[in-house]
């Protein structure tokens, strides 16, 4: 059985002349303890290629030590990362595969370097003794066995490297002060960072060995830091800074780019195309995709939401920019996306409706909770909870999802872009969104027509899910269109929220009657079910009297114009 430890530490070069300097005094540390030597020897797994190290995971097996084993190490954050481990075998378990095969897919995990290390342990204790940090002095030796990718050939540098380090690595969650204190302390004996994120990235790059088949998510230098559930902006945030570096400042009017080439921005600047627009947010989502298909497998919070939104998204894309991306291509594609979206909705819808009706029931006097009602729905949403978990690790495990995800690389690879995505950024990108817009528009207009009950609850619900499309076309402009796009995203979200409260009360209403019934069955009285059912009638009731206020702050002629370049 795997399990997990969070890793926070610091790496620091070090050289033959290097010698400790005294912590003691350092923030709380009172004594350094020395607390011997060890002797570790690892052998780290990848793809020939280096699919895992592209995306800063290792993957290793280690004797020696306290923690003899397999050992996974998923990034959080600079400096941070998830230590999954697992017991020693002959072979990667399966435990520890199953959460990078959204990287490896069908590839083979080779041996690809093999660390030795003498480690020299110093403990770090506060007043009371209790353990603060520990200092690890690391002589390293590293080598690429026979058959290894790299091993032998001519031109691929020395299969083996010989360096000293210092790590020091937080044995407590609260500690971060004390590590910038470490620091500097270090930084004043000239002890300096070190250059390589881990001991394989350094090791890889003295051997001289080269990466033939990562990823084309990390084929531009970047990488993200979803394996965790964690960061999850970071990465998005670095793909927009990109595009807008490339844009430049946007021209405020048409006669700012005239006379300066095709595709000129305010200042000479290149605008990005079209294509590097879409690409960038459609990269963006495949990348989430994967990085959190760990996360999902290990039942992170709110890992199973993101990567449905980020199915969502991409499949939006797909069908907001079909005068980029070639429609018959991407066609196939959302098919099995919006399969995938489907799958994990089972347990995201279970949890948010879940919460819903315990915060209702919350708001219910005792005098009026008849029966053992919340005891009924901890049951019915427990069922439900351990069905989907087993559902979606199976579709994570199955061939569909693998085939999935390859087409999803290919994707990246060979993008199928169409003749206007040469085309500057703005104009495209700007009429995409105005056509989706166009298409909410009709939908509300049809949804505020529709006759009260089920044809008018089925056109909001419809309208809900043009809004959705609208604002993720407009999220994805915001490189090209600046602050106007994003707060057209902004206002479409408010409508998209509100139709999203009603359709929740729909659901929600279906699940009520649903336990009502059980509990009349059963001998409780449904008395206490039936009143929250009224109360979500009225709710949905005070949603369809809002939308369309909401809608005329949301449509306004100006919000589109500010779009148009």
């Amino acid at each position: 059985m795997a399990d997990t430890v969070r890793e926070i530490e610091r790496k620091y070069e070090a050289d033959d002349d290097t010698r400790l300097p005294d912590l003691a005094g350092v923030d709380r540390v009172a004594t350094v303890v020395e607390a011997g030597t060890e002797d570790l020897d690892a052998v780290y797994y990848d793809t020939s290629g280096g699919r895992l190290a592209a995306d800063g995971i290792t993957l290793r097996r280690r004797t020696g030590g306290k923690d003899a084993g397999w050992h996974l190490k998923l990034p959080v954050a600079p400096g941070v990362r998830d230590e999954v481990r697992a017991p020693l075998s002959d072979t990667p378990p399966a435990e520890l595969t199953a959460l990078v095969r959204s990287r490896v897919l069908d590839g083979k995990l080779i041996a690809l370097v093999r660390l030795r290390t003498r480690r020299t342990v110093r403990v770090l204790q506060d007043a009371a003794g209790t353990p603060l940090a520990e200092v690890a002095e690391d002589v390293v030796s590293a080598h690429r066995p026979d058959g290894a990718a790299g091993a032998g050939k001519t031109g691929a540098g020395p299969a083996e490297a010989h360096w000293r380090e210092i790590e020091v690595e937080l044995l407590g969650d609260d500690g971060a002060g004390l590590l910038d204190e470490v620091g500097r302390v270090l930084a004043a004996a000239g002890v300096r960072p070190a250059s390589a994120a881990s001991k394989l990235e350094r090791a890889l790059a003295e051997t001289g060995w080269g990466r033939g088949d990562a990823s084309p998510l990390t084929r531009s230098g970047e990488r993200g830091a979803h394996g965790s559930g964690e960061a999850a902006g970071k990465a998005k945030s670095e793909a927009e800074g990109k595009v807008k570096a490339k844009a430049g400042a946007k021209s405020k009017s048409k006669s700012k780019g005239k006379g300066k080439g095709k595709g000129a921005g305010k200042g000479g600047k290149q605008e990005p195309t079209a294509g590097d627009v879409v690409l960038s947010y459609a990269r963006e989502q495949v990348r989430v995709i994967i990085e959190l298909d760990p996360a999902v497998r290990r039942d992170l919070p709110d890992a199973v939401h993101r990567m449905r939104v980020a199915t969502r998204r991409l499949r939006s894309a797909f069908r907001s920019y079909t005068k980029v991306l070639d429609r018959a291509a991407t066609r196939p594609i959302g098919i099995e996306l919006q399969w995938l979206a489907a799958e994990l909705g089972v347990e995201r819808d279970r949890e948010v409706l879940t919460a819903r009706l315990r915060a209702a029931m919350a708001e219910v006097p005792g005098t009026l909770r008849l029966g053992p009602v919340d005891a009924r729905l901890r049951i019915w949403s427990e069922r439900r909870r351990v069905a989907a978990r087993d559902q979606v690790l199976a579709v994570l495990d199955g061939p569909r999802y693998l085939s999935l995800l390859k087409t999803l690389h290919a994707f990246l690879a060979e993008p199928p872009l169409r003749k206007a995505a040469d085309r500057p950024a703005p104009k495209v990108v700007a009429k995409a969104v105005l056509k989706d817009y166009a298409r909410l528009a009709g939908r509300v207009e049809a949804a505020l027509e529709a006759p009260a009950g089920q044809e008018r609850d089925e056109a909001l619900h419809g309208a809900r899910k043009a809004a959705k499309r609208t604002r993720y076309a407009a999220e994805a402009a915001r490189p090209a269109l600046g602050g106007a796009a994003k707060k057209f995203a902004q206002r479409t979200k408010r409508v998209q929220q509100l139709l999203g409260d009603h359709q929740d009360s729909v659901v929600a209403r279906g699940t009520l009657r649903e336990l009502a019934t059980q509990a009349q069955r059963a001998g409780e009285g449904g008395f206490t079910f039936g009143l929250l059912y009224g109360r979500e009638e009225a709710l949905a009731a005070d949603r369809e009297r809002a939308l369309p206020d909401v809608w005329k702050k949301a449509s306004r002629r100006k919000h589109r114009a500010a779009l148009r370049p």
